[in-house]
């Protein structure tokens, strides 16, 4: 099973982070077009939270196209997201900050700074 982590100290809501998680293990591989992910319940108890969170972080990765929800074969991989959009933008800021004169440990700092 894909690693995925949540945080009850992060802003964002939980259902959104699993949903970012399981988003982030697809993009990466982790779970592949076809792949069954383990029941809602089981997430759910692996993660710490409650199932309806699971279940709604599911809904909205279903809604993106990237789940398929199948009575009886549970859910699936489906699609993935833009390859590496996250990764795309990195490389572009990381670009960025070496056009500007920016050293790695100054981008790092930004970057913690901003996270």
């Amino acid at each position: 099973m894909f690693r995925v982590k949540v945080s009850r100290e992060d802003i964002a809501e939980l259902h959104r982070q699993v949903a970012g998680e399981i988003r982030r293990a697809i993009a990466e591989g982790e779970a592949q077009p076809g792949e069954r992910l383990p029941p809602a319940g089981d997430l759910a108890a692996i993660l710490g939270v409650n199932r309806n969170t699971v279940l709604r972080a599911l809904r909205d990765l279903r809604d993106e196209g990237l789940l398929d929800f199948r009575r009886g074969r549970g859910v699936t991989v489906t699609g993935t997201p833009p390859q590496g959009a996250v990764h795309r933008h990195a490389r572009e800021l990381v670009e960025l900050a070496r056009q500007h004169g920016y050293r790695r440990e100054e981008l790092l700092a930004l970057v913690a700074d901003l996270a």
